[in-house]
């Protein structure tokens, strides 16, 4: 015999508020919520709301952690839905995070790093070769769009922190982000070439890594479309970041420029970025920090 059940379903409206009672009660603001109760006479016996409702529902609750984080209790074929939003933006903050991640998925084909799609690794120096080869957890990773690279050690006694184990690991990664204090411009830039999709980039540098050291960059097969924002922080000077930007094979097509001068010397290749890309280029932003002889 199928058990019977009652269910009631109480949504509030899209705006995050709650309509009054007939007699023109005030609107209640509040979160969006969605209650809702099964009452079932049969505990055994499993009960699921169509999936285009509980796609609707968790997708409906996208900002709210908690609602969500319940979601994933109702049942089993919540799940999958839910983890779309809980792992969306996923951040190793420490080293202990990315062990910790590892330990608790350790079969990487079944983590939910396929629903993420903002990375943010704040500890690059600890990400290994083997961590991009098959089976590594970073291959998991394969739907990322955003990615932010941070080695922010000191600590490195001028160790060079590799950004190999990144290259093309996601193959529809349109931005990225390079904040380092140990990583030259030869591996950010071929980290850049690795990415045949990347459009908006930033590299943000507080430190004169290895002056004078060039590096080889590796000539892409493709070359990133690059249509949509760059953004360079270089405190130690542009010159290479801008000649090897210029040197990449069919162009730079930036829509938004940002950069901010340190230095004298940075006037002329800002000018010629600027002009490198100039047949796209919308938007430019600069942000001097010149002494008033250099203009």
């Amino acid at each position: 015999m199928r058990a019977s059940y009652a269910e009631r379903i109480t949504v509030c409206d899209p705006i995050g508020h709650r309509e009054g009672d007939r007699n023109g009660g005030q609107r209640q603001k509040g979160c969006f919520l969605f209650l809702i109760e099964i009452t079932m006479s049969n505990h055994h016996q499993s009960y699921y709301l169509p999936p285009e409702i509980v796609d609707c529902i968790t997708d409906l609750l996208y900002d709210n952690p908690k609602a969500i984080n319940q979601c994933c209790l109702v049942s089993k074929s919540w799940v999958p839905r839910t983890r779309k939003h809980l792992f969306a933006d996923v951040k190793f903050s420490t080293v202990r995070d990315l062990e910790a991640w590892k330990k608790t998925f350790p079969d990487p084909a079944n983590s939910p790093a396929y629903y993420t799609r903002t990375l943010t690794v704040c500890c690059a120096h600890a990400v290994k070769t083997a961590d991009a080869e098959e089976g590594g957890w970073i291959r998991a990773f394969s739907r990322v769009v955003q990615l932010e690279v941070w080695s922010c050690v000191e600590s490195l006694d001028g160790l060079e922190v590799s950004l190999i184990p990144f290259h093309n690991f996601s193959p529809v990664l349109k931005s990225l982000r390079v904040d380092s204090i140990a990583t030259s411009h030869s591996q950010s830039f071929n980290l850049i070439c690795s990415l045949p999709l990347l459009e908006d980039m930033c590299l943000v540098d507080h430190r004169n890594y290895k002056s004078g050291h060039v590096g080889t960059v590796f000539q892409p097969s493709t070359s990133p479309v690059l249509t949509g924002t760059l953004n360079l922080y270089l405190e130690y000077g542009m010159k290479q970041a801008a000649r090897r930007l210029l040197a990449l094979p069919n162009g730079l097509h930036f829509r938004k420029l940002v950069c901010t001068w340190l230095h004298g010397e940075d006037i002329p290749w800002t000018a010629a970025l600027v002009a490198g890309c100039y047949e796209t280029l919308e938007c430019v932003d600069i942000d001097c920090w010149l002494d008033c002889r250099f203009l």
